[in-house]
């Protein structure tokens, strides 16, 4: 099945027709994020035999003279060493000409509704950010004749993390125990907290605010290192193979476990149990095997496992070290996979005694994609959707979200969603 139509319901044609209205990038090192909105038809008055160029675009004016359109917030990923799979996937939507309807729309809001430029006048500009946005900024001009508008990576982490938790209704869960709780985050108490995300490597950024946080600690210990010693240890051929295989293995057929070590007795003056993991791929070091003599299924067990426990720990005694009881998890290592949540969870409940917990985000993996979508604000996306008059301007765009789309399955999250919305004046 094609994902645009179970996203949108709409087909590629109606899309490429002129329904796509903004894109922003978020190229990392080893996945290429997208986000971006697509209109619904229904707010087309196609009725109107000469349309004014507000209705033209799809957007209404809501009860309080705010400029307004309505469809859908798209997310999409693809794996950056197949960057080519992303640049044609933005050809046959057209993504890229939906920054063009935006200036073209602006501009007509802006000068009265008089005539804009012709399309073939303006220079396209999309929002990025990541590394590939500067890695890749050649190629986007070559395939496209487009620029990237490069954002601070983690400026946009931030704000899409912030915006996410702010804005969207279940957006935080706890996992643990195969038990999955939405958590209600207020708005107006969200803050400090600290913000782990999860790529090729591991950042911790302790948030105090919108645009004020901190980068306090990391680890080179992360979805790179889960991907790349399984690449080597097992003939998976993909993150997601790596990830599947995982599920089928069983870790203690490689790690040391407590029981082990004592006899199969827990160690309960320290509160181990003897299922509790002392050496990961321990027992390789008493076993008389080779490598081909173990299961590449409980190699990637094992090593999800090893990884988990170790961001987990150092998550947790970061937040110690800055008095934070909250820790947001993000970053498309973590997939919604059982064991994984499950793992992190486990290790900040043990370091913490029951005083932390960690927390997951339905949209873990489009942080900074969403950060980049909403930086546009600056360059005239505010004087599009916010036409009123506030004390103090808006710093971003507001959304009025009816249903998010999630797979039927935790641990089945593709990376292809989208949500209900409609994008108004703050």
């Amino acid at each position: 099945m094609d994902p645009r139509r179970a996203e949108t319901g709409k087909n590629s044609d109606q899309i490429q027709s002129g329904h796509v209205y903004h894109l922003a990038l978020d190229i990392g090192g080893s996945l290429a994020k997208l986000v971006y909105f697509t209109k619904n038809d229904e707010h087309i008055v196609g009725s109107e035999k000469k349309k004014s160029p507000m209705k033209a675009s799809g957007i209404s004016n809501s009860s309080r003279n705010s400029p307004v359109l309505n469809g859908r917030l798209n997310f999409k990923k693809f794996e950056t060493s197949k960057i080519n799979d992303c640049l044609e996937f933005i050809n046959s939507m057209k993504l890229h000409l939906g920054a063009i309807s935006f200036q073209m729309i602006a501009m007509v809001m802006n000068a009265g509704c008089q005539q804009p430029e012709s399309p073939g006048s303006q220079t396209i500009t999309i929002k990025a950010t990541g590394g590939g946005a500067y890695k890749y900024a050649d190629l986007f001009k070559e395939k496209f004749r487009i620029s990237l508008d490069k954002e601070d990576e983690m400026d946009c982490l931030v704000a899409g993390a912030n915006f996410l938790l702010e804005t969207i209704h279940q957006e935080a869960f706890t996992y643990m125990g195969n038990q999955k709780q939405f958590v209600w985050i207020d708005k107006n108490d969200l803050y400090p907290y600290l913000l782990v995300n999860i790529g090729s490597g591991v950042g911790m950024i302790k948030v105090e605010g919108d645009g004020k946080f901190e980068r306090v600690s990391g680890t080179s210990i992360g979805g790179g290192t889960f991907w790349g010693l399984g690449k080597l240890l097992t003939k998976c051929k993909s993150f997601d193979e790596l990830l599947d295989l995982s599920y089928r293995g069983n870790n203690r057929a490689v790690d040391m476990l407590v029981g082990d070590i004592y006899g199969g007795m827990d160690y309960s003056k320290i509160g181990l149990s003897s299922t509790t993991i002392a050496s990961s791929f321990g027992r390789a070091i008493s076993e008389n095997k080779e490598r081909d003599d173990y299961k590449p299924e409980d190699i990637a067990r094992s090593l999800l496992r090893m990884i988990s426990n170790n961001i987990g720990q150092i998550s947790y005694l970061t937040a110690l070290r800055f008095g934070l009881k909250r820790i947001f998890f993000g970053g498309f290592f973590i997939r919604r996979h059982p064991f994984t949540m499950d793992t992190l969870s486990v290790a900040v409940n043990f370091w913490s005694k029951g005083e932390a917990k960690a927390m997951f985000l339905q949209h873990e993996g489009f942080l900074g994609a969403v950060g980049a979508f909403m930086s546009s604000d600056k360059h005239g996306l505010k004087e599009l959707l916010a036409n009123q008059k506030v004390e103090r301007p808006p710093s971003k765009l507001s959304f009025s979200l009816d249903q998010t789309q999630v797979p039927q399955q935790d641990g089945e999250l593709n990376g292809d969603e989208s949500i209900e919305c409609s994008v108004y004046g703050a």
